[in-house]
């Protein structure tokens, strides 16, 4: 998945770039589950073919903010805008094809085969060569469909497990990326070697990608820039290196400054 370390990434070709890249955006969102406000007037905004990543606690809304873009989750109040479309004025079956999900454990489905679970999306929307989208998809990604196409997904390692889901996500050619917790589960080698493998893939096809994680390691290496939420509520959005220079509130400060002695270790540029 991606380029080896020292080689120039390669342009995506016209098959692999899929649909155009759409801008995404929240304005104003409010969301509850009982009396707790999982969203409390949360804006943002990703321009086409760029990668934010939305980091934070348990419980501050990250993962709510994600599913309310492909409608899994709807806002009581605010507006959703995939493109310049509102996301709730969309059909929701044609909205979700419309953007790759890739869930916290992947979501493959076990009695499938890896080649039929890559093209389900494909073969939803009536493409005849859904066989052959999914066998570029898994291409994409790392894994020669021959050798795994066939198999299970118990069959699989973690971390093939992992890039056959965004295979998946991509074998539709998504015009943005929804990505939840996707390296979360994997043990911490094999979870490196991904992350990295998917940010070089996602430098290469430029597409939109919202990324949650709770990991600010994963969120440097990836994304262009960091949403923190806390509580429901945006503390700030910017660069890494923006953050951490005018952090907006002490909670961004106090998540920076015990994440940092982990990034120093692990990119020895970022300096104490």
């Amino acid at each position: 998945m991606g380029r080896r370390g020292g080689e120039t990434a390669a342009r995506p070709s016209a098959g692999e770039r899929g649909s155009a890249p759409v801008s995404l955006a929240a304005r104003d969102l409010y969301c509850r589950y009982g009396d707790v406000a999982a969203l409390d007037g949360v804006s943002v905004r990703l321009p086409a073919g760029g990668c934010l990543a939305v980091v934070g606690e348990s419980g501050s809304g990250k993962s709510t903010l994600l599913r309310c873009f492909n409608r899994m989750v709807r806002p009581v109040r605010g507006t959703v805008l995939v493109g310049d479309s509102d996301a709730a004025a969309q059909p929701v079956v044609q909205l979700r094809r419309r953007l790759g999900y890739v869930p916290q454990e992947g979501g493959l489905l076990p009695h499938w085969r890896v080649l039929r679970n890559v093209a389900l999306v494909p073969a939803l929307q009536g493409d005849p060569a859904s066989p052959a989208a999914a066998a570029a998809a898994l291409e994409l990604v790392g894994l020669d469909p021959a050798e795994y196409g066939a198999r299970f997904p118990h069959e699989l390692s973690g971390g093939q497990r992992q890039r056959a889901a965004i295979a998946r996500a991509l074998a539709g050619r998504p015009a943005a990326l929804l990505m939840d917790e996707p390296f979360g589960a994997l043990d911490a080698i094999t979870r490196s070697d991904a992350q990295a493998a998917f940010a070089a893939l996602r430098h290469r096809l430029g597409i939109t990608t919202l990324l949650v994680t709770h990991d600010l390691l994963e969120a440097r290496l990836i994304a262009d820039e960091l949403l923190v939420m806390r509580a429901g509520r945006v503390e700030q959005q910017g660069t890494f290196d923006a953050l951490r220079a005018s952090p907006a509130t002490p909670y961004v400060a106090a998540l920076l400054q015990r994440a940092l002695p982990q990034l120093v270790a692990s990119a020895p540029g970022i300096r104490p």
